[in-house]
């Protein structure tokens, strides 16, 4: 019997096996879910400004109208059937993942005001052993003055929230997650 040690790992050692290579989820909201198509691309990078190539992001989200996919969804109404809410992917060599979707409406906050459309992500690495929750907001969107959430996070801090749209790729957003140092994503207590 060989009793050789294998390499640690915080998360365990079939990580990438288990919960993304069988189960990645890019397409979130399908072609005929309502709402403006999107594609969000997000990059990892740790401390030093290296991609992270063994991450994996998870995404939920509501539909165009506000409804998380639940039995009667967030406002008393069903859901977009085409709009699963869910998504997870690994990232790649250069720490790259996307999702194929629809950008969110805006569902119920505090006091009865509206939150923004946004992304709820959950980040999982190498080194965590709790995941890392956050969000992503789309830049310019005036509903983002109004969100009672975004309005937690100190205002110098709130850029690391927001996707951009890319220029050359209309429908196209690009999000980045720093998981430390001096452009460290804000992640939220849940």
């Amino acid at each position: 019997m060989d009793l050789t040690p294998t390499p640690s790992q915080t998360v365990g050692p079939y990580f990438h096996l288990g919960c993304t290579n069988n189960h990645a989820v890019s397409c979130i909201a399908g072609p005929q879910a309502k709402g403006e198509r999107v594609r969000l691309i997000c990059r990892v990078f740790d401390g030093h400004g290296v991609p992270v190539d063994d991450a994996m992001i998870e995404i939920w989200q509501a539909d165009s109208e506000g409804n998380y996919n639940t039995a009667t969804g967030a406002l008393g109404k069903g859901a977009d059937p085409d709009c699963a809410g869910f998504g997870r992917m690994a990232t790649d060599a250069n720490g790259k993942c996307f999702f194929e979707t629809i950008k969110p409406g805006r569902v119920p906050g505090i006091n009865g005001r509206s939150q923004a459309p946004h992304f709820n992500v959950s980040v999982f690495a190498r080194g965590i052993l709790k995941r890392l929750a956050t969000r992503i907001y789309f830049a310019d969107d005036p509903a983002n003055q109004e969100c009672p959430i975004l309005a937690l996070v100190p205002e110098e801090r709130r850029a690391t929230l927001l996707a951009r749209p890319d220029r050359g790729n209309p429908g196209d957003w690009l999000f980045e997650v720093h998981l430390c140092g001096k452009d460290e994503t804000v992640f939220f207590d849940v």
